[in-house]
């Protein structure tokens, strides 16, 4: 039925949860959807480590994207959290996006996965990283194994990393959506405070620059940031987390370098991100084994699902 002049259109909110195991991109998705960097992105597995979440108003419509956690077998209690926090994301939403690798076999996880949406709810599979397809044939083999889970109503083939087959996802998600007023203001994309993305964008520094064994027993904090009143620009200071000494010294760097590098790569980010200047400052303190002890991770926000 068509809408009277002068009438509103009825708006509606589509929660949409990504799943899917470690580094398969959800992340990039997210980014690649909302069109701004709401999550970090790196090639690390289990970058994402609590659930961020990226706001899309097309119209009428507010599609709410929730980025998971990687889901794999936990090795300590962040792990768990981290699991955990995906698969409660199930029940939270209208739809949700499983992601999938474009070839290999399925994991543990991933199979878990899939039976807990064959009780959650409606869901959508989407075969990324087509990109790295050569073969026809392989890709419609990919979908095939997909669709005999019975689980999704539909199973898309996309390229978070080049845009490719991205456009049609929103008219794909809208009829999940439930009628009523938008969550959050229709120019927002993100509920994410500034001071927990200044410290995203210091932990994705430090992934990128880290060699593999530091990276993820890091975590990072904003302690301070302000604004200065006669001039613009923000103080921000910042404090890293890891769990050993000799850690701490390879954050830090013969000379201080490496953290010189993470300091200057993130604050150029954190410049873009709130349109002013920044003078970050970092430190980098030792709290052992921070990763397997409750009250640390409470302390440093990471949420219980």
């Amino acid at each position: 039925m068509p809408t009277k002049k002068n009438e509103p259109e009825m708006t509606s909110s589509v929660f949409v949860a990504l799943v899917g195991r470690p580094n398969v991109g959800k992340s990039s998705l997210t980014n690649r959807l909302v069109g701004e960097k709401v999550a970090i992105v790196t090639q690390k597995p289990q970058t994402t480590r609590n659930r961020i979440m990226g706001i899309v108003t097309k119209g009428p419509v507010q599609y709410v994207l929730m980025d998971t956690p990687g889901i794999h077998k936990p090795r300590n209690k962040l792990d768990a959290r981290m699991t955990q926090t995906a698969s409660a994301s199930l029940a939270d939403v209208d739809v949700t996006l499983m992601l999938f690798e474009p070839a290999g076999d399925f994991t543990e996880s991933e199979l878990t996965m899939v039976e807990a949406l064959r009780k959650a709810g409606p869901a959508i599979a989407v075969v990324n990283k087509v990109d790295l397809l050569s073969d026809f044939a392989a890709l419609e083999a990919r979908k095939k194994k997909i669709e005999e889970f019975g689980v999704f109503d539909r199973v898309l083939a996309l390229s978070a990393r080049d845009g490719t087959g991205c456009d049609e996802i929103f008219s794909i998600l809208k009829p999940y959506g439930s009628p009523g007023p938008h969550y959050f203001d229709d120019d927002a994309y993100t509920d994410l405070p500034e001071k927990e993305l200044v410290a995203e964008l210091v932990r994705e520094k430090a992934l990128l620059f880290l060699r593999d064994e530091i990276p993820h027993g890091i975590a990072v904090t904003v302690e301070s940031f302000k604004e200065r009143p006669d001039k613009d620009l923000v103080d921000i200071s910042v404090e890293i987390y890891c769990e050993r000494k000799s850690h701490k010294g390879m954050i830090i760097g013969k000379g201080g370098q490496m953290l010189k590098k993470i300091a200057s790569a993130a604050r150029t980010d954190c410049e873009e991100l709130l349109g002013t200047k920044v003078n970050l400052q970092c430190w980098v303190k030792i709290r052992e084994d921070w990763r397997d002890n409750e009250r640390q991770l409470d302390n440093l926000g990471f949420a219980k699902p």
